[in-house]
């Protein structure tokens, strides 16, 4: 299956990739919250830990940070929630980080062009990421007691 999802005619009538010329997504530039703050993301990225049941070699690589296995995958989306780009595959214990570093020889990220991420990844012209110290998360929030 997968060699058919990404040959032709599949993967050049339904796999569209950014580019640096393409307008701003509508979910950014009909909110005046969003626009022209926004204006250059083109999506969003993240990182996901999918539990797994490698063999016993591979056992001790797919253990993450909170103890159960997993493997980490990075996953880029659209404003509209349609995928972009998945790269699945990496163990576990991998930083977040270093399967940006390799998503990149694949996905190119058009110039002038960034996605929102968390404050997992590296600072860098591509990514929009949080300050750090600046709660982001709910449970954050809570604890802070903010609103």
């Amino acid at each position: 299956m997968l060699i058919v999802f990404l040959s032709a005619p599949f993967y050049t009538k339904y796999v569209c990739l950014p580019n640096a010329t393409d307008p701003v997504p509508p979910e950014i530039a009909n909110n005046p919250k969003f626009y022209p703050y926004f204006g250059n993301v083109i999506g969003v990225l993240d990182g996901i830990h999918i539990a797994c049941s490698p063999s016993a070699i591979d056992r001790h690589s797919a253990h993450n940070r909170k103890g159960f296995l997993s493997q980490n995958c990075l996953i880029t989306c659209s404003f509209d929630l349609c995928f972009l780009y998945v790269l699945s595959g990496w163990e576990g214990s991998a930083a977040d980080a270093t399967i940006y570093s390799n998503m990149c020889v694949d996905f190119p990220i058009p110039q002038e062009k960034m996605y929102l991420a968390n404050a997992g990844y590296s600072t860098c012209d591509e990514l929009l990421i949080p300050y750090h110290g600046t709660c982001y998360h709910l449970a954050e929030w809570a604890q802070a007691d903010l609103r």
